[in-house]
């Protein structure tokens, strides 16, 4: 029996006196205890088209028309909002791409939760909170007693993405969309969340709709599997025949441009260059927190980069990596050690030279979201960075030298009108990368550049980015917690753990030979793109915090590979 019918769905955008068709005449179901796979780039319509679903679209942007949308045999096509809300919650539940928003910022995370369990199971404040603690300790979040007080903005983006899952499963929901659940999570807390998901799923019955561009998770979850390209449905069929046997020439390419962890480096012709152009030595940053205690996001955290090269920070949420290239911009004060760029001791900066510096060092930050301004249009986005700098006085020159970023990035030169809202995730990151551009800095943090993007635009950045990298010199710290992207993009690897740094070498070395017991557990939770593999290893992946001591030695085992031990 289905769950979840939907028949000829189409939603059209209005802007101003036009009307943009952006999901057109879907048609699919989902049977109780099933899990059915949406892939597609960004701006395919997958997001839209479980919002439509859920009732979630601002009815004066947006037209929704459909023949069939039935829930457990109710036409909730027909139901009004505030009949709505007696379903979504608590028979239907969603966790959203991006959790930062979805979550109330004056809010504590567990006010959240506990509203969440009271509004819709009735239950009392003292079984809400108890209800809540277990759900957060279910998704892997640690020290619950201490988060459940915590604000939104004291989360990292890994452990957000965990409390926003713990709130959709907290009333056990009939049907889960889950809305690129796992993309801001590391691989082993990815594995957890989804074999949560799964004994969730055996547990009550639910049905899930899992939206992704990661088909290594599709191949682990899902039953079924439906493409989507350019707001049509071109392809379904059962998960092993999407994979093995893909007939549409889009899925063939989508599965082409899988990054996959097992395959050989692509040697790359790039000049060797010795020069230091960054130091980082002993950083340590340590955050009071409200109730008196400390908190040490980094600790003794020392390496090179040299000029030309890309370095890869990899670790789970929460590790320290953000922070740590934070530290390096100067957007964070570090509590001790010292960042050296070209020589120059650049933690000890006024405000003016840093302002200078900010032309050479540039950051794509995590969240593309939150890091562009709602009411500016994408001119003025990647056009303020210019004015700062006084680079293009004329306007003329100015508008060209946007045009030049727009298409650089993959985008058309009339995005430059819109606003961040009228676009994709994948494409709000892509005007991150061009903003960044701006400026022809010299050295770049990439933090968690390719989260947000599916698997084919994914393939076209790393392009980009090398090819940048070739054209302009340029030189990347790569933070990511996207393996097997890791290997293939980065000359050398650096791996942390709770705020230090554990392992360090190339990166043929870190996955062919992992020094450390963590490194290890990190390579093996990779997903694989094949879909018997997968569901045998997610059905035997045993969660639970790997706990690792430290001494404080930090040995070089073999030339350029080191390790602490």
């Amino acid at each position: 029996m289905s769950v979840l019918t939907t028949e000829n769905l189409s939603v059209d955008f209005k802007r101003m006196n036009e009307t943009r068709r952006v999901v057109n005449q879907i048609n699919f179901s989902i049977a109780k205890g099933e899990t059915l796979g949406i892939v597609g780039e960004s701006g395919s319509g997958k997001s839209v088209t479980a919002k439509a679903v859920m009732k979630l679209l601002n009815e004066q942007q947006a037209e929704v028309a459909v023949d069939k949308l039935n829930y457990n045999e109710t036409d909730i096509a027909s139901l009004n909002q505030k009949q709505m809300t007696k379903v979504r919650g608590k028979e239907i539940s969603m966790i959203f791409q991006d959790p930062m928003s979805a979550f109330n910022p004056t809010m504590k995370i567990g006010k959240q939760l506990i509203e969440t369990a009271q509004v819709h199971l009735h239950l009392s404040k003292k079984q809400a909170i108890a209800r809540a603690l277990e759900m957060l300790k279910k998704v892997g979040i640690d020290r619950v007693d201490e988060r459940i007080h915590q604000y939104p903005h004291e989360f990292s983006g890994g452990m957000l993405q965990r409390a926003m899952i713990a709130m959709a499963l907290i009333c056990r929901p009939k049907l889960l969309i889950a809305d690129e659940p796992t993309t801001a999570l590391d691989v082993r807390i990815q594995a957890q969340i989804l074999k949560l998901m799964k004994e969730l799923q055996r547990e009550i019955d639910m049905s899930i709709i899992l939206i992704t561009h990661d088909f290594g998770v599709v191949a682990g979850m899902c039953d079924r599997v439906v493409v989507m390209k350019d707001g049509e449905l071109v392809e379904e069929n059962d998960v092993a025949s999407i994979f093995n046997a893909p007939k549409h020439p889009y899925t063939k390419k989508l599965l082409e441009a899988l990054p996959r962890l097992h395959d050989d480096k692509v040697a790359t012709k790039k000049k060797t260059n010795e020069e230091v152009l960054l130091s980082v030595s002993e950083l340590t940053k340590v955050f009071r927190l409200k109730n008196g205690k400390k908190l040490t996001a980094v600790e003794d955290v020392s390496f090179d980069i040299k000029r030309g090269e890309t370095l890869g920070l990899v670790g789970e949420s929460g590790s320290g990596k953000s922070t740590t290239g934070r530290l390096i911009l100067q957007l964070e004060s570090l509590t001790a050690g010292s960042v050296t760029y070209k020589g120059m001791r650049i933690h000890r900066f006024n405000k003016r030279d840093r302002l200078k510096l900010r032309r050479d060092i540039q950051i794509i930050f995590q969240d593309p979201k939150a890091s562009l301004n709602p009411r500016m249009k994408v001119m003025d986005i990647i056009g303020q960075p210019l004015d700062v700098h006084h680079l293009y006085p004329d306007k003329e020159k100015r508008k060209k030298r946007i045009k030049e970023l727009l298409k650089l990035v993959g985008l058309e030169h009339e995005h430059m009108y819109r606003y961040p809202h009228e676009f994709s995730g994948g494409q709000q990151q892509r005007i991150g990368i061009a903003r960044a551009l701006a400026v022809e800095p010299t050295f770049i943090v990439c933090d968690e550049v390719l989260s947000a993007l599916d698997v084919s635009i994914q393939a076209q950045m790393v392009e980009l980015l090398k090819d940048l990298q070739e054209k302009l010199g340029l030189t990347y710290l790569f933070i990511a917690h996207d393996l097997a992207m890791v290997k293939h993009l980065c000359d050398r690897v650096a791996v942390m753990y709770e705020g230090k740094l554990i392992e360090l070498g190339s990166a043929v070395d870190v996955y062919d030979q992992p020094l450390h017991p963590y490194t290890r557990a990190l390579i093996d939770a990779v997903p694989i793109p094949e879909p018997v593999k997968e569901k045998e290893k997610l059905q035997n992946y045993q969660p639970g915090k790997l706990n690792f001591t430290f001494d404080h030695q930090w040995v070089e085992k073999y030339e350029g590979h080191w390790v602490r031990e």
